[in-house]
């Protein structure tokens, strides 16, 4: 089928401790840019996270789509009612409260002259709670099958990041090297990587750093 219909109370809700959040991206396989819906439950509510995407050039667009939001774009406040569309370019410190409970925003982004290439880091998000509570086993256990049905790298990563600090050096090294098969880029990453630090002098995570 070329075609997809979904209603917003059909994607689930997710959070990572944050707004609740449905990812739109994600429940319909989009791959050429992100999108996403956060809603603030109470007025007062932080919908967006203060951010600037300074470090990755992404431009985003916001549409409000039930409430009222208050937008901070680079310290000036502005005010949102339901049809709202604001759009922000790469460096605009930007954030946003529900002014009345129930406020949904729906955010597309991507960078501007780059293909999008999705993460998955819907996938991850629902088990980062445990991860920086230190709950580093349930984690891993929590999100493993998930994750390995995923054709993410970065889940990934973050699985053998978890492993490693529970103590479960080669589950951590097999998922590491299905990481890196999927990114090379993460191998930079752990190089330096702390959680990684349980497993670094093992003989296997040092084959998996050497240069392909």
């Amino acid at each position: 089928m070329s075609y997809a219909v979904a209603r917003l109370d059909d994607i689930d809700e997710l959070s990572d401790g944050r707004c609740p959040w449905r990812p739109v991206r994600h429940h319909f396989g989009i791959s050429s840019f992100g999108a996403n819906v956060w809603t603030g439950r109470a007025a007062g509510d932080r919908i967006l996270n203060e951010h600037d995407e300074a470090d990755d050039g992404q431009e985003e667009l916001y549409l409000v789509l039930d409430g009222r939001a208050a937008f901070e774009l680079d310290g000036e406040r502005l005010d949102a009612p339901a049809g709202t569309l604001v759009f922000a370019r790469p460096g605009v410190k930007r954030t946003a409260f529900a002014e009345e409970p129930g406020t949904s925003i729906l955010v597309l982004g991507g960078v501007p002259g780059k293909a999008y290439e999705p993460v998955g880091w819907e996938i991850w998000a629902p088990f980062n709670l445990l991860y920086r509570a230190g709950e580093y086993a349930d984690a891993a256990d929590g999100s493993r099958a998930v994750i390995e049905g995923s054709p993410y790298a970065v889940p990934l990563y973050n699985l053998a990041c978890c492993e490693s600090l529970a103590g479960r050096t080669g589950d951590a090294i097999g998922h590491l090297r299905d990481a890196f098969q999927r990114s090379g880029d993460l191998r930079e990453l752990a190089r330096t990587d702390a959680d990684l630090d349980p497993i670094r002098e093992e003989p296997a995570f040092k084959e998996l750093l050497e240069p392909v």
